[in-house]
């Protein structure tokens, strides 16, 4: 474990985890599932974090821009969208007024999720001194690094001065722009934009938001950007609050997906409930096998999934396993309205994680992925809540209900599983 400044010693580090399994649940998940993620990991656990449960773009957005009002030194963004349009535009406007104070912006962008932004969106970045690298250009001439068109860098992620950082689900675009919980939020729905989406992010301030620094500048040096400007990208960290949070990074590059690891050695310990809300669900049969394991040795299996979505292929790849999850006792839930996009999960009410991770093929093999771990209760508390409200919106799904389903959702789920792995 790690502080402020620096490894703590065994017995500090003994004293937290104590007091954090003092405050939760009788569960074991700090005995058996941390000496487990810790192998899988690597990255080390860090206390004296702040951590800020963000829901839908409204509020994630105005957080994000008072911490970019408020740089002094850097900023580094990195996003797998960022629109030409309302939200995008402010965002350049922000970014540019910082760069002309004097504080260095830097900017990493997927070239597939971005690929309808036109080019002059980022020119006029750049001719303004932000430093703007495009993430495996899908013209294999333009590529710096070696050309592989199908990984992609999916994260979200924005460090402000070394301090401040921002991860989730949420990419700059107008989609986000309504909130998804108000029963008025239907009639508010912009033309351009449908419908508002339902998402999640999280802001953090403390020493771990190191990490997460280090993530940005390693995908900046393997993709061969230009050498960043001289900054203090990691400044001396001080104590910011009482959170634990472990920062987790996944890459193709690794032999296998540090998150999707970790996720799966939580599942396997979980002991009371395991409560997944997730966008685009394609489970492989590791994760499968592990979801009714624990519904079968009693734990609470709550999935909450969308009800409608941006991906025909995936959303009825997903449904092709509701009657397996439910006969094994696995609860799902399908949100109704706006369009769920988060990616969360909450384990025996004390294991939390927020990321820009799907639970499918493409985000476990191919993506770059960014997720947060947090440890307690009390931030827990705080995912159960909002895990409640998203429930209460939600269609439950029987098996006896799913078995009358019709003929063509059954043609659709079949075909559409011949693709999951591409999914």
């Amino acid at each position: 474990m790690d502080g402020a400044r620096g490894p703590l010693s065994t017995r500090e580090s003994k004293a937290i985890l104590a007091r954090l399994k003092s405050r939760g649940e009788q569960t074991s998940i700090f005995d058996r599932h941390l000496a487990l993620e810790e192998g899988i990991v690597g990255s080390p656990l860090v206390v004296g974090n702040r951590a800020v449960l963000l829901q839908d773009g409204p509020s994630t957005f105005e957080a994000m821009f008072t911490a970019i009002r408020n740089a002094k030194d850097h900023i580094n963004m990195e996003t797998y969208i960022i629109e030409d349009d309302e939200v995008g535009k402010r965002f350049a406007d922000a970014l540019i007024e910082k760069q002309a104070q004097g504080v260095q912006v830097s900017l990493i962008y997927d070239s597939v999720g971005s690929m309808d932004t036109p080019r002059e969106f980022f020119k006029r970045l750049t001719d303004r001194g932000i430093s703007v690298l495009e993430f495996n250009p899908v013209n294999p001439l333009a590529a710096r690094a070696d050309w592989n068109v199908n990984q992609r860098d999916h994260r979200k992620l924005l460090v402000v001065d070394g301090q401040s950082g921002f991860l989730g689900g949420i990419n700059i675009s107008s989609v986000y722009s309504g909130g998804s919980f108000s029963e008025s939020s239907k009639s508010k729905q912009r033309r351009d934009t449908g419908p508002p989406w339902r998402d999640t992010h999280l802001q953090l301030d403390g020493p771990v938001v190191g990490e997460f620094q280090k993530l940005f500048l390693a995908t900046w040096e393997k993709q061969k950007g230009e050498p960043l400007a001289p900054r203090n990208y990691f400044p001396q960290f001080t104590s910011k609050g009482k959170e634990v949070v472990r920062a987790i990074g996944s890459s193709p590059d690794e032999p296998y997906s540090l998150i999707y690891a970790t996720l799966i050695s939580a599942i396997s310990s979980a002991e009371t409930s395991v409560y997944l809300t997730n966008a685009y669900f394609v489970p492989d049969p590791q994760l499968l096998a592990a979801l009714k394991d624990a519904a079968q040795r009693g734990v609470d299996v709550k999935l909450i999934l969308p009800s409608n979505t941006d991906s025909w292929l995936v959303f009825h790849t997903g449904r092709s396993y509701y009657a397996e999850l439910l006969e094994a006792g696995v609860k799902i839930h399908e949100r109704r309205g706006p369009l769920l996009h988060a990616k969360t999960a909450l384990i025996d009410g004390v294991w939390s994680t927020i990321g820009s991770t799907n639970l499918d093929w493409r985000s476990f093999l191919h993506n770059h992925e960014v997720n947060a771990v947090i440890l307690g209760q009390g931030f827990g508390a705080q995912m159960r809540a909002m895990f409640e409200m998203d429930l209460a919106v939600c269609n439950a799904i029987t098996l006896e209900e799913w078995e009358q389903r019709s003929i063509g959702n059954r043609l659709r789920e079949t075909f559409a599983r011949m693709w999951q792995r591409l999914l």
